[in-house]
């Protein structure tokens, strides 16, 4: 390497030596530079960069070979052959473009190193080529080892000069790349020149047609020239990169803060994304830049993705785990990167499907049970009736009604019933085929339909699996909680023609089989639905009733046993209906509670009682019933304030009576009316003591003013030991509770005799008196009456009336 050395130091114009390296690296960053247009250009102009890098490379080696060969100083006369020094340059642009053609390549394995080494090669046949175009007066002769080192320099560095530029779109890694091509040249043309040793032979003559070296200075000026043209091409081509990059930046920033996904594509492949796309569809962590867009929306075609910019797209993404996301789409066309492009917005619309889905499921079930409800049943219903008519197969419907639901909830509380619901929801699905449907229509109802049946007879066994099932206990029930049903059923056709009289046939064998006593299935007949029709027609009585004037009260005396006084009346309902007669308490009053005609009921029989009492001259008592519906349904404090304000009733004189089973539904709210009901002045009686569950705490927990103790308990008092001793223990029950007691149903001397060596308290019925209207007892509630003795008042009242109601 020291004849290397000694030949650039003594043999070369230094001046011309560094403006041959200059020229070289400036030539060698073009080349570079250009070369990462050629990485983001497509088609045709990949091409033409190529074509334009090739040049530059050529021009750069070329002439810095030139350059320097201009430099160098030989002793004897010199020139250039045209032809050959052409041959030079156009080879080295050839095999330039050669070998950067090969290195952008991605088919082509290591293709940036073996393009690297061709541009090498090209380096050294434009030297070779350019050697032989050196005329002079002697002969060069050649040191065959350096030739070869020379050749072996420009390869290894041109090798390594493509990877090395082309590891990123960098200043750094540009210059490295710069650097590397500008040392391969360098390198192997004065390793080369080193090679060669000028001997001179005056026998030699240079040509005429030789390019002298003032001409050749001249041609390497213009190629200079265009060097730093290219260059300051390869410049405002950075700029505009830099510039497109800070809005590409930007609007990556902008697409990026967007909820929705964003894809920009151009026609087919996706040319950028914003997080949220990258986030929904590539769940493995790969970047969805460079992929097909169709790999992603594969049910997509370009005319319905083209038809999205006027109407959003519903349609599903293939994320790259392989699961389908239902997405809308919305498409629009826009300038990207200079350059027209399509971009996507891709919305997910999981949520608002899974929001469809629950509304549908809402609207079509039940949201306790789970069960599709009274619309979803008559959907079915329809569609099984199409599906019937004119074939040889029966359809069943079958109602079903829990029995004594309402005393679950009144002792266990609605939480209780829920579970009920659900636990029967489940025994009912338990027995049912796939083809068969069951719904909850509402409360404790719920019906089945049962399709495809050889003969109405096959609907019973259904009927039969539901009844079997229900004698199993319910799990995470408390204990004591029991469950019972009903079923009536109808068959299509033999019983009905038509959907709606199906039902009603079905809804009159359900109530014939609770009269029957509960637990038990009909089926229907002709005689049921006259029966139900009595049902519908009563309840529609009791509600006219009252605009009918067919209600009115009667009265029943109450005294107090140690002075014989009467101090009240116990206000009775009574109904004498326009068709059907009177008819009995006991008979109308569980029907207007099971109907919700009780409350206005109520409210008569309450405003009725306290305007009468208000017309009376003495101030005397008078009792009012309440029903459990009135305690826990209505406004009972401020119906009874408002009463008490109309009629001028004095709060005191009062008494409202009600069963303990009424209080059970909900304690804390039948504890909270009773005392609102207290701060208003009013008395409250226990009604019916002895006959519910009579519990010890209620009375402790309640604000009553006083027991009233059932007739079955009175009336065995003379005749059974049992009775007395119950008796015995609930007045002195009573008396520990400084709570006065009043004795129902008494009906005899024998009675009334034990009542008063008990010291019982008060008294009411036959033996006072029987119930009647108030005008009968004129002399009681008169200011010029007199109080009476039981039995002088007993014996009037049976000689006045002759009711046998109690």
């Amino acid at each position: 390497m020291l004849k290397v050395y000694t030949c650039i130091a003594t043999q070369h114009d230094l001046r011309l030596v560094a403006l041959a390296a200059l020229v070289c690296a400036l030539a060698s960053f073009t080349a570079v530079n250009l070369l990462h247009h050629v990485g983001r250009s497509e088609r045709e102009m990949r091409r033409i960069w190529l074509a334009v890098a090739a040049v530059a490379t050529g021009f750069g080696i070329w002439s810095t070979h030139f350059i320097a060969m201009l430099a160098f100083q030989p002793a004897v006369p010199s020139g250039y052959n045209i032809a050959l020094t052409i041959v030079s340059l156009v080879a080295a642009i050839a095999l330039t473009g050669t070998g950067l053609t090969v290195g952008m390549s991605p088919r082509v394995p290591y293709a940036r190193w073996i393009g690297g080494m061709i541009v090498g090669g090209g380096i050294a046949v434009m030297h070779y080529t350019g050697m032989a175009a050196f005329e002079i007066a002697g002969r060069v002769v050649w040191d065959m080892p350096l030739v070869a080192v020379s050749i072996a320099l420009g390869g290894l560095f041109g090798a390594a000069a493509l990877p090395v530029a082309l590891q990123a779109n960098t200043i750094k890694w540009k210059a490295l790349g710069a650097l590397v091509l500008t040392v391969a040249i360098c390198s192997h043309h004065f390793t080369a020149m080193g090679a060669a040793a000028i001997v001179p032979d005056p026998r030699i003559v240079v040509s005429a047609t030789a390019l002298p070296a003032e001409w050749m200075a001249i041609g390497l000026a213009l190629a200079s020239i265009v060097i730093i043209l290219l260059a300051l091409v390869g410049l405002v081509l950075d700029l505009r990169d830099l510039r497109r990059a800070g809005e590409t930046a930007r609007m990556q920033e902008l697409a990026d803060a967007a909820v929705e996904g964003l894809v920009v594509y151009n026609e087919t492949t996706i040319v950028a994304a914003n997080h949220s796309f990258a986030a929904l569809a590539c769940v493995d962590g790969s970047q969805p830049v460079g992929r097909l867009l169709e790999s992603f929306f594969p049910t997509v075609s370009q005319g319905e993705l083209t038809a999205t910019a006027r109407k959003p797209l519903e349609a599903e993404l293939c994320a790259t785990d392989g699961s389908m996301i239902p997405v809308e789409l919305i498409r629009h066309n826009i300038l990207y990167a200079g350059k027209q492009h399509q971009v996507v917005a891709v919305r997910d619309i999981r949520g608002r499907k899974r929001a469809e889905e629950q509304i549908h499921f809402l609207a079509h079930h039940d949201p306790l049970t789970k069960l599709p409800n009274r619309t979803s049943f008559n959907e079915k219903l329809e569609a099984e009736f199409a599906a019937h008519r004119g074939t040889d197969r029966c359809l069943a419907v079958l109602f079903l009604d829990l029995d004594r639901f309402k005393e679950i909830n009144d002792l266990f509380g609605h939480l209780i019933g829920d579970a009920v619901l659900q636990c029967v929801a489940e025994k009912i699905k338990n027995v049912l085929k796939p083809e068969h449907m069951v719904a909850r229509l509402g409360g404790d109802e719920f019906a089945v339909i049962v399709p495809g049946l050889p003969s109405p007879a096959y609907a019973t066994r259904t009927a039969e699996a539901i009844l079997n099932a229900f004698d199993e206990t319910g799990v995470n029930l408390p204990a004591g909680v029991t469950i019972g049903t009903s079923i009536g059923i109808a068959v299509f056709p033999n019983d009905a023609p038509d959907r709606a009289t199906l039902l009603s046939h079905a809804d009159a064998a359900l109530y014939e089989a609770k009269l029957e006593g509960r637990g038990i299935y009909r089926v229907f007949e002709p005689s049921m639905g006259e029966h139900l029709h009595d049902r519908r027609q009563f309840e529609h009585d009791i509600r006219h009733a009252i605009s009918r004037n067919e209600f009115s009260l009667v009265f029943q005396p109450q005294a107090e046993l140690h002075s014989n006084r009467v101090f009240g009346f116990e206000a009775l309902l009574r109904w004498d209906n326009g068709t059907r007669g009177a008819i009995a308490p006991t008979v109308f009053i569980p029907i207007a509670e099971e109907c919700g005609a009780i409350l206005k009921i109520g409210e008569w029989v309450l405003r009725t009682a306290c305007a009468e009492a208000a017309t009376w001259d003495r101030p005397l008592g008078v009792s009012v019933n309440v029903s459990a519906v009135q305690l826990h349904g209505g406004n009972l404090p401020e119906l009874v304030e408002e009463v008490l304000k109309e009629t001028g009733l004095d709060p005191s004189r009062l008494e409202l009576e009600i069963t303990e089973s009424s209080l059970i539904k909900d304690i804390g709210r039948a504890l909270a009316v009773l005392h609102k009901l207290k701060d208003l002045g009013v008395q409250i009686a226990m009604d019916d003591f002895g006959t519910g569950y009579s519990s010890l705490s209620n009375l402790r927990a309640f604000p009553f003013d006083k027991i009233k103790v059932d007739q079955s308990l009175v009336r065995a008092v003379d005749t059974s030991d049992e009775a007395a001793a119950v008796m015995r223990a609930v007045f002195g029950l009573a008396r520990g509770l400084k709570l006065p007691v009043l004795a129902e149903g008494v009906e005899t001397d024998a009675e009334l005799s034990f009542l008063r060596a008990e010291a019982c308290d008060e008294m009411q019925g036959y033996l006072l008196g029987r119930p009647c209207p108030i005008a009968e007892f004129a002399q009681h509630t008169s200011g010029e009456g007199k109080a009476a003795a039981p039995q002088r008042l007993r014996k009037h009242k049976l000689r006045v009336v002759k009711d046998s109601a109690a």
